[in-house]
């Protein structure tokens, strides 16, 4: 994808109310209702008389800087019916997410090409706007996962079998995607609208793949696979942004303390643009992974992520991203 495409973005919704963080505290902030001395830490660890820190249940695999620099753009084109109507799906998602967040990317690379000083000017996105972004595609991200897990766990339950190791793959997955939200929630509360906004998002999306799962797993998977690949799109995007100089808030920004923690963070590789990587890297194994699960018998086969080979030295799935496949590994190489 060429650099304009990385560097166009979208015009805002003045009626989201977030609240950023003191370090923008001297700029203009029109979606904030309330003034940053009121901000507060939305997750303090809890802290009791016996018990002082409560780690995370999945701990996060360790990412080397050049394996997260190779992430990039990908799409798995369609092959079969059910992988069209997952990304039909996905397009009509995208166009509404779009509209709600003032995304409009497609539009400020068409007048980039006519005028570039017009496009800057009407479409620039900013670290707040995407901050509104993220949180609102975070807050959404998590559901697959979870309701995969769920309905997996309650079908294992029902027929007294195993499950074969995807609901451990699934419930890290919507996990993953929540420390995505706290971590961003760190540098910007949320106000009402978006809240609200969340809440009905959250709401209907959760019912509708609840029953889509229910009808049909292998399209659910495919369509969390084109949700991710928009995913990388986004935060690639951001990261571009960040070393054409665009977002400056961001340059010499560090990372929240509980993003430091949650990805191993080497010291001095705590930047937003070393934060933005993380993500972006889990974001791309998401793709592979729900690509991958969208490849197999969802009924019989084993998950190909926890499981254990016969010839270890061979590339295979794991958990981290070293033999990163954007668009999934097929069935007949891993089963």
């Amino acid at each position: 994808m060429s650099s304009p495409l990385m560097a166009r973005c979208a015009r805002p919704i003045t009626s989201y109310p977030v609240i950023t963080t003191n370090l923008w505290s001297h700029s203009i902030r029109p979606f904030s209702t309330t003034s940053t001395q009121q901000i507060r830490l939305f997750f303090p660890e809890t802290q009791t008389k016996k018990i002082r820190v409560t780690p995370p249940a999945w701990p996060h695999p360790i990412y080397t800087e050049e394996q997260m620099q190779r992430v990039g753009i990908s799409h798995r084109e369609t092959r079969t019916f059910g992988d069209r109507v997952a990304l039909a799906m996905i397009r009509l998602l995208r166009s509404g997410f779009d509209l709600v967040s003032g995304y409009r990317h497609e539009h400020a690379v068409s007048m980039h090409e006519k005028d570039p000083a017009k496009a800057e000017q009407k479409y620039r996105m900013t670290e707040e706007k995407y901050l509104i972004r993220n949180i609102f595609l975070e807050s959404i991200a998590g559901v697959p996962g979870m309701v995969g897990g769920m309905l997996r766990h309650l079908r294992s339950l029902r027929r007294m079998k195993r499950d074969n190791g995807w609901i451990e793959t699934l419930l890290e997955e919507s996990f993953n995607e929540r420390m995505h939200l706290l971590t961003f929630l760190q540098m910007a509360e949320p106000g009402f609208f978006l809240r609200l906004l969340v809440l009905g998002a959250q709401g209907v999306f959760f019912n509708a793949f609840f029953i889509a799962y229910l009808v049909n797993p292998h399209i659910c998977h495919r369509f969390v696979g084109y949700l991710e690949e928009e995913a990388v799109i986004t935060y690639t995007r951001e990261i571009a942004d960040i070393e054409a100089g665009k977002l400056p808030k961001w340059e010499h920004m560090q990372a929240p303390e509980i993003a430091v923690k949650y990805w191993n963070m080497p010291e001095g590789h705590r930047s937003m643009h070393d934060l933005l990587l993380y993500i972006r890297a889990d974001e791309a194994k998401h793709r592979e992974v729900n690509h991958t699960l969208g490849n197999l018998d969802w009924k019989e086969d084993p998950n190909p992520y926890v499981s254990v080979y016969r010839d270890a030295e061979k590339p295979h799935p794991g958990k981290g991203i070293e033999h990163l496949k954007p668009t999934g590994w097929e069935r007949k190489d891993v089963v």
